[in-house]
């Protein structure tokens, strides 16, 4: 197989994801998405009963279970919920308010979905799917990554592991990002049962 040449390498086609490709690849980076699953975004076209609950008037960062609360204070000072609204109204998606302040697609989750593909796309993002990752592996003297597949093997700078976690193994949720974590020296700490 030949060796294929990428700035980042993200796992993972679901929302976080697809945000965090369309922002690198904004920013001028070359970015490859590799999704497990036959199709991208399957977790957002189902989530809030196929209409998304994309986000809520009220984002705190004490509403965020987390080992290290200053990260969530940070990334929601870098990234609010006003941000994503502002990309919700430049797509003209109707949304509508419902309790404790969860906003919702009037019409479908195909509205989120579609906004991101296009966004991945203006930005050159490259979207793969039906992608097993066999193996993740780091050089030190390149400093470079490599992601095999089993059909193609890239070599990049970044890795982004945006595979989410253990729920809904259907629609392809896994430990595989836990594992690559620890592979790395992370800590992972012990999973619990929550709203995903």
């Amino acid at each position: 197989m030949a060796l294929l040449q990428t700035d980042i390498i993200i796992l993972g086609a679901g929302a976080s994801g697809l945000m965090c490709a369309q922002i690198a690849a904004q920013r001028g980076r070359k970015v490859v998405v590799l999704e497990r699953a036959n199709k991208i975004g399957k977790k957002i076209l189902m989530s809030g009963g196929g209409r998304c609950n994309f986000t809520n008037l009220d984002v705190q960062p004490e509403n965020f279970i987390s080992n290290n609360p200053h990260f969530v204070i940070s990334a929601l000072n870098r990234y609010t919920q006003w941000d994503f609204l502002s990309l919700i109204g430049k797509y003209k998606i109707n949304y509508e308010e419902r309790k404790h302040g969860q906003l919702f697609c009037v019409d479908s989750a195909k509205d989120i979905l579609n906004m991101l593909l296009n966004e991945c796309e203006k930005a050159g993002v490259t979207l793969k799917s039906s992608q097993t990752v066999t193996q993740v592996s780091f050089d030190e003297p390149s400093q470079k990554f490599t992601v095999t597949t089993e059909n193609s093997v890239y070599q990049c700078q970044s890795v982004v592991v945006a595979t989410g976690g253990l729920s809904i193994p259907t629609l392809g949720g896994s430990g595989f990002g836990y594992t690559l974590a620890q592979q790395f020296g992370h800590h992972v700490y012990p999973t619990t049962a929550g709203l995903v």
